[in-house]
């Protein structure tokens, strides 16, 4: 009866070289993204304290401040502007939504392998959703 056991699967660390051809499940990739996220509201936080600044200081560096999202900020023209703040659009609402995630499943100590990939999936799919409405939106779509 000893030998009908299934074996185990062996699990090794991979190497550097393999991390291509690697699929990492949902899960992972939301914790991976998570750092991510919060490492990236960390660099762009001169940003975030310049934009609040300029947006509240009076109604002249208000305009200067809607006048950077139209011509620009010096050498950086105003669509690169764009896509830096649409990174940190996405980053804060990646890193929100993963972590009220991380905080449900250490509150709840009662996740399965599947209620994981689901949360997960849920997270990468709210995160992009809403990261496009709110790009559009910055855009000038609507």
């Amino acid at each position: 009866m000893a030998d009908e056991h299934k074996q185990r699967p062996v699990f090794t660390n991979i190497h550097v070289s393999q991390i291509v051809a690697y699929r990492l499940p949902p899960a992972g990739l939301v914790s991976i993204l998570h750092r991510a996220s919060g490492a990236l509201m960390f660099v762009l936080l001169p940003l975030v304290v310049w934009l609040l600044d300029v947006s509240l200081t009076s109604e002249i560096s208000y305009e200067r401040f809607s006048n950077a999202f139209i011509a620009g900020v010096g050498v950086v023209p105003a669509f690169l502007l764009k896509l830096i703040v649409l990174a940190l659009i996405w980053s804060f609402l990646h890193h929100l939504i993963a972590g009220v995630r991380h905080l449900w499943m250490d509150v709840t100590h009662n996740v399965s392998l599947q209620q994981g990939r689901l949360s997960a999936l849920i997270t990468l799919g709210a995160s992009g959703v809403l990261t496009l409405g709110l790009g559009a939106k910055l855009f000038g779509l609507y």
